[in-house]
């Protein structure tokens, strides 16, 4: 019995120490596999310590609430003493903390701090990045929306080693799948975190070792970099005068946050305007052989289906299946079709 206990002792001792960085809900995402996978009586590495950034003032009360990280973590039963939350990876004392705990490796998602050169220096196997892109293609803040809007053919998930500059370290590990053309942003970014979370725990029992490490990873070419540009409420603005695909895959591409709203000119049944409404368009299709029916001044009429809208674009048309009218919550576009034929009322978009 005492060989047993002294057994399980040493084999717990001897447990990798894994600190994991991130802040948003795929990072807890993320986080809860990580964990979970730690838990097994087998697992060759512990999560010893979380660092997120710190609380931040949320809802109409502004409430100082935790990142989703630090409520997984100490849902998962992580002592509250090792969940740091530094404004800055380069704080002396967060820092101090780190070196004392002396890390075998870190693993960051969606952090969104700078990690300082004397971070990185810290674990002794280095850190390890799951960014969901086919990297070197969308390096930056928005990888999973810029893939979406440009209409890539393939989507991925890469597992790369931190280095200074941002998303440029070597790849150890790709996941690559074929894009259906219908993927949304928000659920494309999970299921991509969830691949390259078990990426990690498929590769990481070797690099804890030492059989894999930096030097078997491979440097990105940097003549393919593309960057994936920080969102902002501009990307919200739909573009009717584009066409109808590209327009599909920005709704796609911004769902959540800034989301896609497009202007629309309501008239009477004689064409009077009664008033410009912004819509968010939540659910889109790309009607296929569509031709749009010539107007003057550049405004179209949007057509009315049983179920949906359909908006005339430059090149092709837009089926418009979910909206989100001002001061109304999301509902299907058949509402809305119904309202504007009760009423009488036409609905025009401009280009």
């Amino acid at each position: 019995m005492a060989s047993s206990v002294a057994s399980r002792l040493v084999t717990r001792a001897a447990k990798s120490k894994v600190v994991f960085l991130g802040t948003p809900e795929v990072a807890a995402l993320s986080l809860g596999l990580l964990m979970d996978a730690a838990g097994a009586e087998d697992s060759p590495f512990e999560v010893s310590a979380v660092v997120t950034q710190p609380p931040r003032p949320k809802g109409r009360g502004k409430k100082l609430t935790p990142s989703p990280v630090q409520e997984t973590a100490l849902a998962k039963g992580l002592s509250a003493d090792r969940i740091w939350a530094p404004e800055r990876a380069s704080e002396a004392d967060f820092l101090a903390a780190l070196n004392e705990l002396a890390p075998d490796l870190c693993v960051t998602v969606a952090y969104g701090n700078f990690l300082p050169s004397k971070f990185l220096a810290v674990p002794r196997l280095g850190t390890l990045n799951i960014h969901p892109s086919l990297l070197p293609r969308w390096r930056g803040a928005a990888p999973v929306p810029r893939s979406i809007e440009a209409g890539d053919a393939t989507v991925g998930v890469s597992l790369v080693y931190t280095v200074l500059e941002m998303d440029a370290g070597p790849i150890l590990r790709q996941h690559e799948e074929t894009a259906d053309g219908d993927e949304l942003a928000d659920s494309l970014l999970s299921r991509m975190m969830v691949k390259g979370t078990e990426m990690l725990l498929d590769v990481l029992p070797r690099v804890l070792v030492g059989e894999v490490g930096f030097t078997d990873a491979v440097a990105q070419d940097e003549a393919a970099i593309t960057h994936a540009a920080k969102m902002s409420r501009a990307d919200a603005e739909m573009p009717w005068g584009e066409a109808a695909s590209l327009l599909h895959d920005r709704v796609r591409a911004f769902t959540g946050w800034p989301g896609s709203f497009g202007t629309f000119t309501v008239t009477d049944a004689e064409g009077a305007v009664l008033e410009e409404l912004q819509i968010k368009i939540l659910k889109s299709q790309v009607v296929e052989g569509f031709t749009a029916p010539s107007m003057s001044d550049c405004m179209h009429e949007v057509l009315q289906e049983k179920k949906a809208l359909v908006v005339p674009c430059g090149d092709g048309g837009l089926r418009v299946l979910e909206i989100q009218v001002p001061g109304k919550k999301a509902a299907p576009a058949l509402t809305y079709v119904n309202a504007l034929k009760g009423g009488g009322k036409r609905l025009f978009v401009k280009h």
